[in-house]
């Protein structure tokens, strides 16, 4: 099985290209909905992410408000380390078991790991290709304006906070070219998949 990281920036386009290869056949894990899973009532990371940032975080049915756990870390580069430290642990564990399940039945298999800090966390290590979607800058805030419903100065927060794409180049194998269309980039990700079906099927 080939074990790919799928990673890229605010809105450069990752979970398009995510789709995209699930389509192709890949099994695709999102570790973002992984880690809404580990902070759910019973979930791996739910009482100490509590512990630390406190009862004021929850909703009256006792789950975590996530928009106000985003509020606590966002200008705040050491609490939202903490909170990476109590989740990251358990959405990795999580993951490298559907890696393992799959493998046993899929053994030539693409399996594609897709989350947006990949590289800051060290787990790109974790994989034996990496693929980056890129954008422009401009392209990225206009795409998380549309989605996100936040203003221009909130976005250009959000990605002076980030590790920026062109130092995430760095690390591909691939760079996934999302600025075109949705067709262009779809035609961009069958081409990367047929090299790494082709790795795939070589692996051991």
């Amino acid at each position: 099985m080939l074990r790919v990281g799928l990673t890229g920036g605010l809105a450069s386009g990752k979970s398009f290209v995510g789709k995209t290869l699930g389509g192709l056949g890949c099994l695709v894990i999102r570790n973002d909905e992984i880690g809404h899973q580990v902070i759910e009532p019973g979930g791996e990371a739910y009482a100490d992410v509590v512990q630390e940032f406190g009862r004021g975080i929850l909703n009256p049915d006792g789950s975590i408000d996530r928009r106000k756990l985003a509020a606590l870390v966002f200008r705040d580069p050491e609490r939202l380390a903490k909170l990476n430290a109590l989740v990251h642990p358990p959405v990795r564990a999580r993951t490298r078991q559907l890696l393992e399940a799959y493998e046993a039945s899929h053994p030539h298999g693409v399996a594609v790991v897709e989350a947006a800090i990949l590289i800051e966390t060290g787990s790109y290590r974790d994989y034996e290709k990496l693929l980056v979607a890129v954008c422009s800058v401009e392209q990225q805030i206009q795409r998380a304006l549309a989605r996100d419903g936040v203003t221009r100065e909130e976005v250009l927060e959000r990605l002076s906070r980030q590790m920026p794409l062109e130092e995430k180049i760095k690390y591909a194998d691939y760079l996934v070219d999302t600025s075109g269309t949705k067709e262009q980039t779809q035609a961009r990700v069958r081409a990367i998949h047929e090299t790494l079906a082709g790795l795939a099927q070589r692996s051991d």
